[in-house]
């Protein structure tokens, strides 16, 4: 059994992340600060959203900064989840409605409008010569 829970307990097999996870396969090795700051972010905003409450989030993050390896992380990482690994496209965080509902048809540019216009007179102008040649 490896190390867990950032106070020198042992973790059981049934621990949720998968064996190919750096916590569970590199159990040993030491933490850095650049993975310390990572997942302290991810905690502060995990917190901010109400995700986990007051107590959760200062006793991850005490075993998120008491953490000497890798294996010492394992129940901060289970809690917290994955992370998103994308961003949020830049249409759907301004639409005004719910997804699956129909927005408002807009009207139509005024170049489009110009268009429509200046095509329907050609063609008008373009019968009237075909019916004065026949004629």
């Amino acid at each position: 059994m490896g190390r867990g829970r950032g106070n020198g307990q042992a973790y059981s097999e049934d621990v949720n992340l998968p064996i190919s996870s750096k916590y569970r396969s590199q159990p040993n090795e030491p933490v850095t600060e650049a993975e310390r700051s990572r997942l302290s972010a991810q905690l502060n905003e995990a917190f901010e959203k109400g995700e986990i409450d007051q107590t959760t989030y200062s006793e991850l993050l005490d075993q998120v900064f008491e953490a000497k390896t890798l294996g010492d992380l394992i129940h901060p990482v289970e809690v917290l989840g994955k992370p998103a690994t994308y961003n949020v496209p830049a249409i759907v965080e301004q639409s005004p409605g719910r997804p699956g509902e129909l927005a408002e048809a807009r009207k139509p540019a005024a170049r489009t409008q110009l268009a429509l216009v200046g095509g329907l007179s050609v063609l008008v102008l373009l019968a009237i010569v075909i019916l004065l040649v026949l004629l």
